[in-house]
């Protein structure tokens, strides 16, 4: 990765102070350091321990939020999150272990990892209560390392959202319940919509947000664009759709995809046009083709972690897993051992991911 964009920082004492004393003091406690938060409102409490020299991404930046185009920390300071996406938890649940997240937090020094909860395929639709709990086991154990955690509702097959509109209201009903008061989620609220109008895209989206804004009002929610999160542009389309008619809601951003061998010049420019216009957060990319298999194109992918870098674009990488597709960062069998940390475990895509995160 690029030069870090997040460091600590303290809040500002002026507006949000409330949801800082409500999410971040949360946060803070999970992570240990709530002691130090609450000391100076303790009549004649002990001096406060000393602040570490590291802090988290979670600890050192507390609640996100859109400013602009940018993502924003708890003192309006413009930051980049760096990380990693799961891949689906019905099949690699085994790869999201304290193990992998203690090297992804340490040994990759991620700040944000997607959580990525199918729909189909296996996933939520099968076991509604087991998949939700299974999602927040995951997500709680990136806060506890200091992560920020993307909570992707990771619908593919069908395309159109609105086919689950039932279902995401039901699971965003109890993310947003259990996440309301903590300031380390953002929601992502359609993973790839393919075969569907911007128009009912956006009808989805505003139907959902709301039912996450009426239990968490603060956090950041990211929606789907047309064509498998591409702006429209695998189905002939560009970011116009999207800028002169938006979303109707704040606090939001749009998420873009791509494969940087299958994902040439046309996908490059919409993203670097759509970043003038719009707030966007690249929640999935790969450096080989769109089916995330096949051979590795570091330099087009290197010109996207540029573009994104001097734009300050968050990211997340698909995916933290040992499958045995040349996008699956570990080694086939990684998941079913106890090493996690270092370069032996991961393939020729792990190796370079890892390198630009901690870079």
């Amino acid at each position: 990765m690029y030069q870090r964009t997040i460091s600590p920082t303290e809040p500002t004492p002026t507006a949000g102070r409330r949801r800082f004393t409500r999410k971040a003091l949360l946060a803070a406690s999970a992570l240990g350091v709530v002691t130090a938060l609450l000391a100076p409102v303790r009549a004649g409490a002990a001096p406060a321990p000393a602040a570490p020299t590291a802090a988290t991404p979670l600890a050192a930046n507390g609640q996100l939020s859109v400013c602009g185009r940018q993502l924003c920390n708890a003192s309006g300071q413009t930051v980049a999150l760096n990380g990693m996406s799961t891949h689906g938890t019905q099949w690699y649940a085994q790869c999201v272990t304290d193990g992998s997240l203690n090297a992804l937090a340490t040994d990759w020094r991620a700040d944000v990892l997607r959580v990525s909860t199918y729909v189909q395929e296996g996933g939520y639709e099968t076991d509604p209560a087991g998949f939700t709990a299974r999602a927040q086991k995951f997500i709680d154990a990136a806060h506890a390392r200091g992560m920020y955690a993307v909570i992707d509702w990771h619908m593919l097959t069908p395309g159109d959202p609105n086919a689950n509109l039932a279902r995401a209201k039901t699971f965003f009903t109890a993310m947003a319940k259990k996440y309301k008061d903590h300031p380390g989620v953002l929601y992502e609220i359609a993973n790839e919509p393919s075969g569907v109008s911007w128009s009912a895209i956006k009808s989805y989206s505003e139907q959902i947000i709301p039912v996450i804004r009426a239990q968490d009002p603060d956090a950041v929610v990211l929606v789907g664009t047309r064509a498998w999160s591409s702006f429209g542009v695998s189905e002939g389309s560009n970011e116009s759709e999207v800028v002169n008619n938006p979303v109707r809601a704040s606090n939001i951003m749009y998420t873009f995809h791509f494969y940087a061998a299958s994902h040439r010049e046309a996908y490059l420019s919409a993203l670097d046009r759509a970043s003038d216009k719009l707030p966007v957060f690249v929640t999935e990319f790969g450096t080989q083709n769109y089916a995330g298999e096949g051979a590795n194109d570091f330099a087009m992918s290197q010109r996207y972690l540029d573009l994104m870098k001097r734009k300050k674009i968050s990211w997340t990488n698909w995916n933290y897993s040992d499958d045995h597709r040349s996008g699956a960062v570990f080694k086939t069998g990684t998941c079913n051992g106890s090493t996690w940390a270092g370069t032996g475990v991961l393939k020729e895509a792990g190796v370079w991911i890892r390198d630009r995160i901690r870079q």
